[in-house]
Order: C-alpha cells, then sequence, then structure tokens
C-alpha cells in the first residue's frame, strides 16, 4: 500500500492509504503517563525530528481481566497516549469536519485499536475521523492522594488540544470539530461539556448511550482505599506507584467481584457494579453535567444525544440473566434504582402488564443511560443551547435476536463496521440491506451534525420533545418513552454519594 506523509506540528508522519483513506496510527499526543510521571495530568508531546512512521496502533492502557481486555493490554510499553487518524484528504487546505471519538468501556476497559473503532468507513463519508486512547481503571479514574482526580478525561482534554493544534494538517478543520462516543464514551463526552478545561476545544458534541454515573469524592475516595487495601498499600501515588502497571488492574478486579459487600456503603457504584466513574472535583469537574448544562456551560455547543430502547437486554445476557430475572430480583432493582421513595410503585402503576424481567429491564436502563440521555438534553435547552434528541429502535437481528435495540447496536451502525469487532455480531452474519440502509441514515446524520450543527430533524424542546426514531423505516415523533420519562421527571442525577455507615 501507498505511504502518505504529513507535517503536523508535533512532527512529521509516514501513514499509508487504505481503501481511499490515509491511515496515520499510534501518534503520540502526550508523554509516556509511567515513571515520574505515573499518575499525573498528561504533558504535552514534545516535537520531534525527521519522519515518524505512524503505521501500527500504539499500546493500550492497563485493562480490567473482562471480555480478556488484560490480554490484549498485556506486556504494552507505557507509551499508552496515541491518537489514530482517518482522512479522506490529508491537505491542509481541505478543511473537512473532524469527528473525535470517545470509546466506552465503563471507564475500566478501552483501547483504541480494535477493529470496531476502524474510522475508514465513516472517514470515506467526508469527514476526518480520530479516535486514541486514554487512561481506564486505577491509571485513569481512582482517586488517589497525590494525583489530580479525573486522569481519564484531562487525557481526553490533552487529546482534543492535540487536535486542535495538529488537524488542519490532516485536511481537518480545528473550528469544525465534533467529539462523539457511547456508554462511558458519551458520559466523557457530557463530562467535557461541563469541564472548564475543555471549553473551546470542540463545537458540537454527540451523546449516544450516556452512563449516567458520577461519584462524589467521598465514594471516589473509599473504592480507592478497597483497591489499594488489595496489595497491602493506601491510595496514594507514593504507595500506587510502587506497583506495575501491568499489575494494578487485578487489585480493580479483586475488588470488583467482591463489590456486592459494600452495597450498604456504596450504593448504586455497588448495585450495578460500576468500581469507576468520573468524580466531581472542583480542579476539573466541578458540577454534573446537568447542572453545567442548566447553568449555561453549553450554550455554545450544540449537542446530539440519544440512546437505544432495550439499553439493558445485552447487560441482562451478559449477566447470565436472560429468562432467569425472578420477582426478588426485580423487586430489588425497582427498590436500589427507582427515583424516589415511591418509583418502584410507579414504575409498577405506569406498566402495569409487565412481569418481572421487563420491570427489571427499564428500570436498568432507565437509570443508566435512557434517562441521563433524555435529560442531558432537557438540561443543554434549560441552559440556552440547542440539542437534538434520538432513540435506535431496531432490533439487532445477531445472536437470534432475542436482544431487541440493545446497547451497543449504534456503534456498528455509526462507524459503519458492520461485519467487523464485537458490536458486529449485533447486526448478524452478512449484514442485510435493512442493516446497510440504517446505517447510512445514521452515517449521513451524524455527519450532517458535524458539518453543519443540523442532523436532519427538528431540535429538541420540552414541550413538543421531537425525536428521531431510528428503526427499518424514517419517522419523527414525540419521545417514545413517555412513561418513563414522567416517572425520572424530577430527578436531578446527582453524583452518587456514600450511604449508609
Amino acid at each position: 500500500m501507498p505511504h502518505v506523509e504529513v507535517r503536523p506540528v508535533s512532527g512529521a508522519l509516514r501513514g499509508v492509504w487504505e481503501s481511499d483513506v490515509a491511515v496515520f496510527r499510534g501518534i503520540p499526543f502526550a508523554e509516556p503517563p509511567v515513571g515520574a510521571r505515573r499518575f499525573a495530568a498528561p504533558e504535552p508531546v514534545r516535537a520531534r525530528d525527521g519522519v515518524r512512521d505512524a503505521l501500527s496502533f500504539g499500546p493500550p492502557p492497563p485493562q480490567a481481566g473482562v471480555f480478556g481486555m488484560d490480554t490484549l493490554a498485556r506486556d504494552a510499553g507505557g507509551d499508552w497516549l496515541t491518537v489514530n487518524v482517518f482522512s479522506p484528504a490529508p491537505d491542509p487546505g481541505a478543511g473537512l469536519p473532524v469527528m473525535v471519538w470517545i470509546q466506552g468501556g465503563a471507564y475500566t476497559i478501552g483501547m483504541s485499536g480494535l477493529p470496531e473503532w476502524d474510522g475508514t468507513r465513516l472517514a470515506r463519508d467526508g469527514v476526518v475521523v480520530v479516535t486514541f486512547n486514554y487512561r481506564v481503571g486505577i491509571e485513569g479514574f481512582a482517586r488517589i492522594e497525590g494525583a489530580p482526580a479525573n486522569r481519564g478525561l484531562l487525557d481526553q482534554v490533552a487529546a482534543l488540544e492535540w487536535v486542535r493544534d495538529n488537524i488542519r494538517a490532516f485536511g481537518g478543520d480545528p473550528d469544525r470539530v465534533t467529539v462523539f462516543g457511547q456508554s462511558a464514551g458519551g458520559g466523557s463526552v457530557a463530562a467535557l461539556l461541563a469541564m472548564p478545561r475543555a471549553a473551546g476545544l470542540f463545537r458540537r458534541a454527540i451523546a449516544q448511550s450516556v452512563q449516567g454515573t458520577y461519584f462524589t469524592a467521598e465514594l471516589a475516595a473509599e473504592i480507592a482505599t478497597a483497591f489499594a487495601a488489595e496489595l497491602g498499600l493506601r491510595p496514594t501515588v507514593a504507595d500506587l506507584s510502587t506497583v506495575a502497571p501491568a499489575l494494578l488492574p487485578a487489585a480493580g478486579d479483586a475488588v470488583t467481584a467482591r463489590i456486592g459487600q459494600w452495597a450498604h456503603r456504596w450504593g448504586l457504584a455497588a448495585h450495578r457494579t460500576i468500581p469507576f466513574s468520573p468524580v466531581l472535583d472542583e480542579d476539573t469537574l466541578p458540577v454534573t453535567p446537568w447542572q453545567a448544562l442548566a447553568d449555561g456551560a453549553g450554550h455554545g455547543v450544540e449537542l446530539l444525544v440519544g440512546h437505544t430502547r432495550d439499553e439493558q437486554r445485552l447487560l441482562t445476557a451478559l449477566d447470565g440473566l436472560l429468562g432467569q430475572v425472578t420477582p426478588e430480583l426485580a423487586a430489588a432493582a425497582l427498590d436500589n434504582l427507582s427515583p424516589g421513595p415511591d418509583g418502584a410503585r410507579r414504575y409498577r402503576e405506569a406498566f402495569p402488564s409487565a412481569g418481572p424481567a421487563e420491570l427489571y429491564e427499564l428500570v436498568n436502563s432507565d437509570r443508566l443511560f435512557r434517562m441521563p440521555s433524555l435529560h442531558l438534553a432537557r438540561a443543554q435547552t434549560t441552559g440556552g443551547g440547542r440539542a437534538f434528541l434520538y432513540e435506535l429502535t431496531w432490533s439487532a437481528p445477531g445472536m437470534g435476536g432475542v436482544l431487541g435495540a440493545c446497547h451497543g447496536l449504534d456503534v456498528p451502525l455509526v462507524f459503519g463496521n458492520l461485519d467487523s469487532g464485537q458490536p458486529a455480531m449485533l447486526i448478524g452474519e452478512g449484514p442485510s440491506p435493512e442493516a446497510e440502509a440504517l446505517s447510512g441514515q445514521m452515517r449521513a446524520a451524524w455527519i450532517a451534525f458535524a458539518t453543519h450543527g443540523d442532523p436532519g430533524w427538528p431540535a429538541y424542546d420540552d414541550g413538543r420533545r421531537l425525536t428521531r426514531v431510528f428503526d427499518a423505516g424514517q419517522a419523527v415523533t414525540a419521545y417514545p418513552e413517555e412513561a418513563s420519562r414522567l416517572i425520572w421527571r424530577d430527578h436531578i442525577f446527582p453524583a452518587l454519594p456514600l450511604t449508609g455507615s
């Protein structure tokens, strides 16, 4: 394959043409966060002389042992903080819109080199696509004494600063940057909207299936203490720096495996096995995204936000609970996740014919993804900003068709990678014409939004609540999940606190 060279500020790079797209992989955007930089905020990468090969993905950050991700990261070097650029026109004068992807993974796993994040197909439609690594797990999100909070989010800010300073050389317009992400990536997008340090680094934001969990400093500190105690250490930079990065995730895995024993103290974090989330911190993330947007933080940023209809279904399957949800399990979920003291009753009244499995799915979907996404649109409009809302209701044909419009189904559709990577399993073997058409519609909407701020349907307002529904047909309708909306209407999604004693 023929090579291609560009000359950004950070130093000349040699990439390769693949399927009519110039691809540059493994470009450092910050100095390696190891050694003296361990647990520190990212430092800008030094410019390098000569032409650097950008042909291979950089090593992933340390990963938890979920889906074998720890194996993929085994023996990786410390140069974790790298970006990858996919450009259809690597010419400084091209002025193309830029889409910067933040992958999900519960703030616990995630690496940009996976095939599902390949930006080639999306870039061919006329945008520059950027993907990157950021620190996850203990390295990126544990509350460690002597270290800044939210190091993973600070990595994301550093990647966006690199885009601002360098993307023109790849054919991108630094004044037309859209940040987009799904699940924890969607939660990261929401956090970036609230972070003073990220102001001005992107013009538009797309938040897909926003993970609606943010921790108070007190909760995060106690969870970090449990991580360190697994190793007989304190949650300090001095103590944890003595542990090799590749070995540290095992301590997080050990706590996660027994997280239920702390349910009386950690609340939702324990009930839903969420050991990591962004932390409210005066220096990095002062308030929740909903409060920040309602106060006007997103006034100058256009927002596209939405979710899938059956968010929880895939997670239920991964937990081995499809067809196994008992009345007791559903009742516990309603008690622990519903808003307010009468939330469980309101769910039963709003969905009188729902059995245990449906109630379990509804309350989990609503608490973790659907209502945080809806409320982000509401907060944006309250603060005087512009938002567009969508819901994906097309049922995944893969894996026997039992997963519905589940969590993660939007990812292969948006990227157009319908037959590669794990999320493509949801599409089924040999993508159907219907899947191809729906993928084309979603890509077109995302790119139109990134290009000129209009995805092709009316903006959201809290009166009409118009929503683009993505399915086999095309429809714009009032928000479909009205019963859930009414249950959660007055909830404010505060940061998760310590509970009990």
